[in-house]
């Protein structure tokens, strides 16, 4: 069980470097990376009662998205740049 949740709280950690990778993408994709966040979430919550590696990976999908969610926000974080 300890195992598991040592995998949810890498999932910060990993979130904060997808989204260091792929700022320019925050802004145009912010509405793709708010349904993965929620569809993630409602599915884990179904998988609950299932299985519990699904629920984790789910949970792990959900947590790296809305770390990204929350870093769009941040003005220094994401630029939006001119081509």
């Amino acid at each position: 069980m300890i195992f598991y949740l040592l995998i949810l709280i890498l999932a910060i950690p990993t979130g904060i470097v997808i989204a260091k990778l792929a700022h320019d993408e925050l802004i145009q994709g912010f509405i793709y990376i708010k349904l993965l966040c929620e569809i993630s979430f409602l599915l884990a919550m179904i998988f609950a009662f299932y299985d519990l590696v699904i629920t984790i990976s789910l949970g792990f999908i959900c947590i790296v998205s809305y770390v990204s969610l929350l870093k769009r926000y941040d003005k220094r974080w994401a630029i939006e740049r001119n081509r």
